[in-house]
């Protein structure tokens, strides 16, 4: 198992991505003192912008990639779901299947973010501000049927569910219809892994696979613990790969033509890690769209691993680029067999 030196171009495929969009509000401020009402920071506001978290992450991500890229999900009628209907429209990204709800709010990640003078941001607070209810049921079968109708247009599928309510049992449906085809499918879950049935993909990070098999996540920094909970999970038929995003610790892929042990691959980047918000939005671009492109998916998840590397080392969302991204694989790591004594 090597590290793959030719990247495809990638700029003729078309990728869907089906899920919940996301506001990512960032407002930059500047500590002052300690307040006299309260043993809390007081921070003199600088500015705000609006980034697209989620599905319209992943979207984004793709995108830099080279694709053509559709969105099908579900904003609302504010000024938010307006801003990231902008954002994507501005990066090319097809949003005819993006739906605009009313009296529904658009999700939104409010990161305030506080630094001195010529000093890094950090994170200190994080607000959401989330719909009341999910995504109505008219909404989930009009974005299932859309994505049943266009399926043809598509040479992958990537899920995105953030828990908002676009990836339910409609959508489930579709893709496991479109897997069953031969269609490339892949999900990054949240829950619900019983609505998907053999497809390509699963692309969890271990938080969410310990819940998933019922186990504490701690346990799976563990090579064996991880291992077990992985064969549970594949056991259930849901995918043929999974793809396990385990942050410092890096990635490891179980599944069809791997060693029984699994693959894994050590954290790329260099330097310190600024911030890991849409890592996994990144991996998961980057792991469809390099099988896409005809890769096997041990060299995959190098690209996947590799694309994570280049994003944590923003501030905020953000996305890695076609030419960042073959740079980052002149020094990414590897992969080797899981539990090998020179994996750390």
């Amino acid at each position: 198992m090597t590290v793959p030196t030719d990247l495809p171009d990638f700029q003729g495929l078309r990728v869907a991505v089906v899920g919940d969009p996301i506001a990512d509000l960032y407002l930059h401020a500047h500590p002052r003192r300690l307040s006299r009402e309260a043993p809390v920071m007081v921070l003199r506001h600088l500015s705000e912008r609006i980034g697209a978290g989620g599905a319209a992450n992943v979207a984004r991500n793709l995108r830099a990639l080279g694709p053509s890229v559709s969105l099908f999900g579900a904003v609302g009628r504010d000024t938010n779901g307006r801003e990231l209907a902008r954002i994507l429209g501005a990066d090319e990204v097809d949003i005819s299947c993006l739906s605009h709800i009313a009296d529904w709010t658009t999700p939104t990640k409010t990161r305030v973010l506080a630094a001195l003078s010529r000093r890094f941001p950090q994170q200190v607070l994080r607000i959401d501000r989330e719909p009341s209810r999910p995504v109505p049921a008219s909404s989930r079968a009009e974005l299932a049927g859309q994505l049943r109708e266009r399926a043809g247009e598509f040479d992958a599928v990537v899920i995105s569910d953030y828990e908002y309510g676009a990836v339910a049992s409609e959508v489930g449906a579709v893709a496991s219809e479109l897997a069953a085809t031969g269609k490339l499918v892949v999900l990054d879950p949240r829950r619900d892994l019983e609505l998907f049935s053999g497809i390509t993909a699963l692309t969890p990070n271990v938080e969410e696979l310990a819940r998933f098999v019922g186990v504490e996540a701690a346990r799976l920094d563990d090579a064996g613990a991880l291992r077990a909970a992985a064969v549970r999970l594949l056991a259930d038929g849901a995918c043929r790969w999974l793809l396990v995003t385990r942050g410092n610790l890096g990635m490891a892929l179980f599944g069809e033509g791997l060693p029984a042990e699994g693959v894994a691959v050590e954290a790329s980047g260099s330097g310190e890690v600024t911030d890991v918000s849409g890592a996994g939005d990144t991996a998961a671009a980057a792991f469809t769209l390099s099988l896409a492109g005809g890769f096997g998916a041990p060299e995959a998840m190098v690209v996947a691993n590799a694309a994570s590397g280049v994003v944590v080392m923003e501030n905020g969302t953000a996305v890695c680029p076609w030419p960042d991204l073959k740079a980052a694989l002149s020094t990414t790591p590897a992969p080797v067999r899981l539990g090998r004594p020179s994996y750390t």
